[in-house]
């Protein structure tokens, strides 16, 4: 079509030259000399030079030698006659007019098929200048930005041991021994949340994490804190290990601390010797378990280590939900082992079950008890009263959350009827109960 098009020589070469004039980037066309045959409007306007003083040149005179460039001569004299074309030949040169360039040179020889025609060379050029100032402009940005994040890091860290070691000197301080175990929970937690931290900023660069060396770092940080001389219990990490995503190996870690810290609180007990807990984290594919063993005493089911479901049961539960894993508790002779499990078939085994109380009511009603709380008996109990209706209506006995929740309310209830007041406990059991159920069914 297009030798159809234009069969006569003067056509061709108007077509041609419309084409050089036409494209936006500079655009040389040279001879098999280097002469300019010609050059496109954007190559006069880039580069400042007369047209006049250009056509017919050897490219390396232009603007009294400005374009004398060895990598250009290297280009041209040796890339191209032996492979026949170029892209992306990067060169900077200072030009005495227009100061300082970046290009991007882009050479093709054009082959005529009768070889009557002497070798022509097409030399495209692309101003990167602007865009390579931007490229630095970014890259010193990052820069900063990571010296920044460094700096935050550094500070953060110092705070932590601040108050780690605050916490700690008060809990020596104090004279109540359930103070102290409070505030030793604390120090241990605080201890874990900063190695979680310090692990977590090395590996923020690469947006994953490998499990294996995370979790043996914060384990020896747990032990150091919790697991003192007279207290033969050794805390370890096993398996092959994975890796994890940044984001959720901090909630891993996490769940790690709680569920060590329940096993040295509740599974050993008396003169036990040879106490274990074993940290593993296994992947397969999408599919992630993670596991806290310890060979202390039983337990009851879906309550960790503890003699009820407290703080560190709603932790590790709402911790699972965000991974969206299932929270497993396998407990005998033996000891407990607590399994958190990231399956793609997890919605299948785990189905809601109809008689669940819906996620916004509970909500409702940890409000409702904060709130009850500070009111009079008799207001406490109006308060309290349309949840007892509802948790009888709709609790069928087969849920032991839903169960343990509407017992923990119902007996708040009757002792702030039978004593006009109910115990601190009373009411923090009736709370801790209720987030447990939250966590559960929204």
């Amino acid at each position: 079509m297009f030798r159809k098009q234009f069969t006569d020589v003067q056509d061709a070469f108007a077509l041609a030259h419309a084409i050089v004039d036409t494209v936006r980037e500079p655009l040389v066309v040279l001879d098999d000399e280097l002469r300019v045959v010609a050059a496109s409007r954007s190559f006069y306007l880039t580069f400042r030079v007369d047209r006049n003083e250009t056509q017919g040149k050897h490219l390396f005179e232009l603007g009294d030698g400005a374009w004398d460039i060895p990598k250009l001569r290297l280009l041209l004299g040796k890339i191209i006659p032996e492979r026949g074309e170029m892209e992306d030949y990067e060169v900077d040169h200072d030009f005495p007019d227009i100061g300082r360039r970046t290009m991007l040179l882009n050479a093709r020889k054009v082959f005529y098929e009768l070889g009557s025609h002497a070798n022509i060379i097409l030399l495209g050029i692309e101003d990167v200048t602007g865009k390579r100032a931007l490229e630095r402009e970014k890259d010193e940005l990052l820069r900063q930005k990571d010296v920044l994040l460094d700096e935050i890091q550094h500070r953060v860290a110092n705070s932590l041991q601040i108050i780690a070691s605050i916490i700690l000197l008060k809990a020596k301080s104090v004279d109540s021994e359930e103070t102290r175990q409070h505030l030793q929970d604390a120090h241990s937690r605080v201890i874990s949340v900063a190695a979680v931290q310090q692990h977590l900023h090395a590996s923020a660069a690469i947006g994953s994490m490998e499990m294996q060396p995370y979790l043996t770092r914060l384990c020896e940080a747990l032990a150091n804190s919790m697991i003192g001389e007279d207290q033969p219990v050794i805390l370890k990490v096993a398996g092959e290990g994975g890796t994890a995503t940044c984001r959720n190996a901090e909630s891993l870690g996490l769940i790690v601390t709680e569920l060590v810290i329940n096993s040295l609180k509740y599974a050993f007990k008396g003169s036990q010797k040879d106490g274990q807990i074993i940290v593993s984290y296994e992947i397969a594919g999408t599919d992630w378990k993670l596991s806290v063993a310890d060979n202390g005493v039983g337990k009851p089911d879906g309550v960790f280590a503890q003699p009820k479901s407290g703080l560190g049961t709603g932790i590790v539960k709402a911790l699972a939900k965000q991974l969206e894993a299932r929270v497993e508790t396998v407990s005998g002779s033996q000891g407990t082992t607590v399994s958190i499990t990231h399956a793609t078939f997890s919605s299948k085994n785990n189905p809601k079950l109809p008689h669940r109380v819906e996620a916004e009511s509970i909500r409702n009603v940890l409000h409702i008890l904060h709130g009850a709380r500070s009111l009079p008996p008799a207001e406490a109990i109006e308060a309290l009263r349309p949840f007892m209706n509802t948790m009888r209506d709709r609790v069928s006995g087969t849920d032991r959350l839903a169960d343990t929740s509407a017992a923990a309310v119902n007996a708040l209830v009757q002792r702030l009827e039978t004593k006009g007041a109910a115990t601190d406990d009373l009411w923090e059991e009736a709370i801790e109960s209720s987030v447990s159920f939250a966590n559960e069914v929204s």
